[in-house]
């Protein structure tokens, strides 16, 4: 009789499991008691009776989990880099964007503003959310590339925000690198708009690097909006607006289509959550930044591509962990990948999508992924986790089209012309081999004259170098993997686009 009541409370257990899955009502519970009752009755054997049980709760826990899957992939996610020169508000923008989300709570904000008002800097209290390190509160100024999470209704966002100061543009450019959409940070107040703008400032290069590097639309806010010197004033930002316009056109930018201005105040809200009050600015009659931020449409990625991540960063915990941004395919765990360009064949454990762990993720998705096969020190940032069935190119030469923007004094262009070459999340020396041909940039067509040097503002084709193996895609494949930025002394020398890939011997092509 014992092995008898333990099958009932088997059962029971089992019904009572069920239930509390929200699958069974209270009536089907009574009824299915009664039916144990009754196979109890008739059963003998007891091995045949233990397994239904086991089988009708896996069906009913994978019946529940399925769904919960499905909600989750509703919100749309999207990367957003903060960028714009030092000082413009970049910062304390990103910072009052968490407030307004309620990602951050008033008392630690009230903690950020004693600690701001002790090093007597009363207005960066909110620019301590975005940068956290002892040295960027002292200095004020942004070094890292800050990162936080926050949703509106549609979408779910991660904030990059990017350092503004001139000697941390590479650390900006791999914040740019995993960006969709940007916001760039403009200071109306008298005399910072100008510094920025200038030859020299920020702004320039920011805008330049951003729509090298993909982010294809962009946000201009103008920020400090509520300063004495420019107090809500629509010529003020008329005449910013006038002055950016010509500037995004020659970068590039479509200002019709992926340009959108618009006025804030980060340090008190202004404009953000909430469209600004009429009584403040009644001239301003479009949309609040978070609006502007959820009507953004960002051309899709292809979940079903071939997989490629580029690494930019990687470190132990409990194995191997890399983090990077999904930009084609998708990612399960247990998926065998690649890394290369070493060609290390890896394991996928976990995956880390924001904090939480997540079973699958797509592309646009930031990720850390733990792996097996795979020590942290083989791995560098610029390698690549992509699929073993199209591997991406490991190349140590290509063909690339640039565009000169500004040599450095009396340099020119030409053979021999050494550089530092950034494409997605690699950095590495490399040199001019060969200019094969200068392009007109009226008619877009190659010039027929033979070509040697070239001087600022030119487009030319050209074969470049670098010393070690590096992943890179055509630009007609995968832009993301394609475009790359020059720079020399700590300056954005060109911006171009991989024509084609040169194999080398050693070169891993899908071969």
């Amino acid at each position: 009789m014992d092995i008898e009541e333990d099958i009932r409370s088997l059962q029971l257990d089992s019904a009572e499991d069920e239930k509390s899955n929200g699958v069974l009502t209270g009536d089907a519970k009574l009824e299915e008691v009664e039916h144990v009752d009754k196979m109890e009755e008739d059963t003998k054997e007891v091995e045949q009776v233990v397994p239904p049980p086991a089988q009708v709760n896996k069906k009913v826990t994978e019946a529940i989990e399925k769904p919960v899957e499905k909600v989750e992939e509703k919100k749309r996610h999207l990367n957003v880099v903060f960028i714009g020169h030092v000082d413009a508000g970049k910062s304390t923008t990103g910072g009052q964007i968490l407030f307004l989300s309620g990602q951050v709570d008033d008392r630690t904000i009230q903690k950020y503003e004693k600690e701001a008002k002790d090093k007597s800097r009363e207005s960066w209290y909110m620019a301590y959310i975005m940068d956290t390190n002892e040295e960027e509160r002292l200095k004020g100024k942004t070094v890292e590339v800050g990162r936080a999470y926050f949703e509106t209704e549609t979408t779910r966002f991660t904030i990059l925000d990017a350092p503004g100061h001139k000697s941390y543009v590479p650390n900006m450019i791999s914040g740019a690198s995993q960006a969709d959409i940007g916001v760039l940070v403009i200071s109306a107040r008298k005399g910072e708009f100008e510094t920025g703008y200038e030859r020299g400032g920020q702004t320039r290069e920011h805008v330049q690097l951003a729509k090298t590097l993909g982010v294809s639309k962009l946000l201009v806010v103008v920020n400090k909006m509520d300063d004495p010197t420019v107090n809500w004033s629509k010529d003020r930002y008329d005449e910013i607006e006038s002055k950016m316009i010509p500037f995004l056109r020659s970068s590039g930018y479509n200002v019709k289509k992926d340009v959108l201005f618009l006025p804030i105040s980060g340090l008190v809200g202004s404009n953000m959550k909430t469209r600004v009050d009429k009584k403040v600015c009644p001239w301003w009659n479009g949309p609040c930044l978070f609006e502007a931020l959820d009507a953004i449409e960002v051309p899709p990625r292809d979940p079903n591509g071939p997989f490629r991540l580029p690494i930019i960063d990687k470190f132990k915990d409990m194995g191997t962990v890399i983090m990077g941004k999904v930009e084609s395919g998708s990612v399960s765990e247990g998926d065998s990948l690649l890394v290369m360009p070493n060609k290390a064949q890896v394991k996928v454990l976990a995956i880390f999508c924001d904090e939480d762990k997540s079973m699958r993720a797509g592309p646009g998705e930031n990720l850390r992924i733990r792996l097996s096969g795979i020590e942290e020190e083989d791995i560098l940032s610029g390698f690549v986790l992509c699929s073993i069935a199209k591997p991406i190119s490991a190349v140590s030469e290509f063909t690339a089209q640039l565009q000169i923007l500004e040599l450095l004094d009396n340099a020119i262009f030409t053979a021999g012309y050494k550089a530092v070459l950034h494409i997605h999340s690699v950095v590495e020396e490399c040199e001019i081999v060969e200019l094969l041909q200068q392009i007109d940039p009226k008619t877009k067509k190659p010039m027929k004259k033979k070509v040697l040097f070239v001087k600022n503002g030119a487009i030319v084709v050209c074969r470049i170098q670098v010393n070690n193996l590096i992943c890179v895609e055509k630009f007609s494949d995968f832009p993301q993997l394609g475009r790359f930025t020059l720079r020399t002394e700590g300056k954005t020398v060109a911006v171009g686009k991989v024509m084609d890939l040169v194999s080398s011997n050693a070169s891993s092509s899908a071969a």
